[in-house]
């Protein structure tokens, strides 16, 4: 693929420029303040724009930036076509897209289609409207069970939990002797579910893509894409388990087969546009299940998440990636990689062991990592930081905010603190603006955090910063010369040694040391590593290597 560097709307004949693109993920929260009040926003990203395209990547997605009452921070949307006065108007929205594209980036949102927050106008309208009422069928207004004959609905309809900790189901308005029905929320009371068996939520759907297609962007990541639809008659699950691993421990809230016409619809909608509109869903299955939502019809990609969450475990990395290259064989989209984003531990903390004593093996392992990953077939997902080897932030009890924490005792917050930008820590590392009196940032930086800054690593020729950028610059190249091509697929064994090796192609292969000792590399040029050889012809532990195959 080459970057033509202008505007992504001219596009590409076959609207196929995702097959090999690079996306760097924005978390606008913690990405850029621009009016300094500690939390990052729109007017933030526009200025720091020019950062992520100067790293060569083909586009950014952005989380939520739609107003919200901010309760799972942003992804409980009120409305999805608007933003949120947090983080700026729809005018420097405008300004961002068209700047973006002028520095030949494409633009993706997410779009939350499971559920909205119950601040939501039509939320709204159900619960003032009565039990039964077309309004309520927009959502899941339920009955409840009674545990006795005098205390009708005082028990919720199923035994369904909640990602967040507690019972999937509140009273619509509680207290009261005439409304007794349960609203189903699957993350928290603030988030109701979707009714996707009323024609009408699709058709309500379907005038929100068009509205951001409208307006120029290029694409969109569907949030909990595997869910929508639940069971026929919501009967109990078989386990009241917490649902703690994105829906899987309940096989009645999400994967039923009726989400996949929701895609087809979806997708005949992207291929209107020219160029065609990116779909890629968030679907947390195992790679067949997930495999199956990236069809010819369906959605273009999907990521790949028995890959995002791996440890340092060379045969589960082949392990998982032989299961991926199964399943893009069988239907044909190659996966889409990441090692991070914003729900997940920081990948220096986890391969470090967790702790602080781990940090320095965690950035050689995490730098590996990152290398390997951008030499795979197909697109690679970045999350922001990543490429400056931030560790996770063990974040004060006091100072968390996610829900997940307040209901389940489990943080996210620690992935999702503001940027260094400066290592001076003034104006929150460069965070906020430099003139008046910034607020403190949403989320505190901890001590030390100055020693990643983005403008350190700019001048530092061995950092993780100038690696990824030499890295996707290289990655580019390749694509340029027929190395790299759509046609790609992965074959994947452990060596001795604990040398993992992924043979992208008879020309190129991808090698990571996963054991103890020194192993030596395949025949070849090493093109790319992300720490520099010892001896040559031989990968030291905890470093990975791009082959160009003799």
């Amino acid at each position: 693929m080459t970057h033509d560097g202008g505007s992504p709307s001219a596009g590409s004949v076959t609207g196929d420029w995702w097959d090999s693109a690079v996306i760097y993920q924005v978390y606008p929260r913690s990405f850029a303040d621009g009016n300094g009040d500690g939390v990052g926003d729109l007017a933030g990203l526009i200025a720091r724009l020019p950062y992520i395209a100067s790293l060569g990547v083909d586009g950014i997605w952005m989380t939520p930036f739609q107003p919200s009452p901010q309760v799972d921070q942003g992804y409980d949307v009120s409305d999805y076509c608007g933003v949120d006065p947090l983080f700026g108007t729809m005018d420097e929205f405008d300004t961002l897209l068209e700047l973006a594209h002028s520095l030949g980036l494409r633009v993706l949102l997410d779009v939350v289609p499971n559920h909205c927050s119950s601040a939501h106008p039509l939320f709204q309208q159900a619960l003032a409207a009565r039990p039964g009422s077309p309004e309520r069928d927009m959502f899941h207004f339920v009955e409840g069970r009674s545990s006795a004959p005098d205390s009708a609905s005082d028990l919720p309809p199923n035994n369904w939990q909640s990602v967040f900790g507690g019972r999937a189901w509140s009273r619509a308005v509680p207290g009261s002797a005439t409304d007794t029905q349960w609203y189903l929320h699957l993350f928290s009371p603030g988030q109701p579910d979707w009714n996707w068996r009323n024609p009408a939520v699709g058709d309500y759907f379907e005038g929100v893509l068009r509205f951001w297609f409208d307006k120029g962007v290029d694409g969109l990541r569907i949030d909990v894409a595997h869910g929508l639809f639940k069971a026929d008659g919501l009967p109990d699950a078989p386990s009241a388990t917490a649902v703690v691993d994105g829906l899987r421990a309940n096989p009645l809230v999400s994967d039923q087969e009726d989400v996949h016409e929701v895609y087809r619809r979806w997708r005949t909608l992207a291929e209107k546009y020219q160029p065609h509109r990116l779909l890629v869903g968030e679907v947390n299955l195992e790679p067949a299940r997930a495999a199956r939502y990236t069809r010819a019809d369906e959605m273009h990609q999907a990521f790949a998440f028995a890959f995002v969450k791996l440890g340092w475990d060379p045969a589960a990395w082949a392990s998982v990636g032989a299961e991926l290259e199964a399943a893009r064989q069988l239907h044909g989209a190659a996966p889409s990689w990441a090692l991070e984003n914003h729900d997940i531990v920081r990948s220096v903390t986890r391969f470090g062991g967790g702790t602080k004593d781990g940090r320095e093996l965690g950035l050689r392992r995490s730098r590996a990592a990152l290398l390997a990953l951008l030499g795979l077939p197909g697109a690679a997902y970045i999350y922001q930081g990543q490429e400056l080897g931030l560790p996770e932030v063990d974040v004060p009890v006091e100072a968390r905010v996610d829900p997940m924490w307040t209901r389940g005792g489990i943080t996210r917050d620690g992935a999702r603190v503001p940027l260094p930008w400066t290592a001076s820590p003034e104006a929150n590392h460069g965070f906020s603006p430099a003139t008046g009196q910034p607020g403190s940032p949403w989320l505190p930086q901890p001590e030390g955090w100055g020693q990643y800054a983005v403008e350190t690593q700019q001048q530092d020729p061995g950092s993780t910063l100038a690696l990824v950028t030499a890295a996707v610059g290289l990655r580019r190249q390749l694509w340029d010369q027929g190395v790299f091509t759509a046609d790609d697929g992965g074959s994947w064994c452990v060596e001795d040694g604990n040398l993992l090796i992924c043979e992208r192609n008879a020309k190129f292969l991808v090698a990571v040391a996963m054991g103890t000792e020194a192993v030596r590399l395949p025949a070849g040029t090493v093109l790319a590593s992300a720490a520099p050889l010892v001896t040559d012809g031989w990968l030291q532990p905890d470093n990975a290597a791009w082959v160009l195959l003799d």
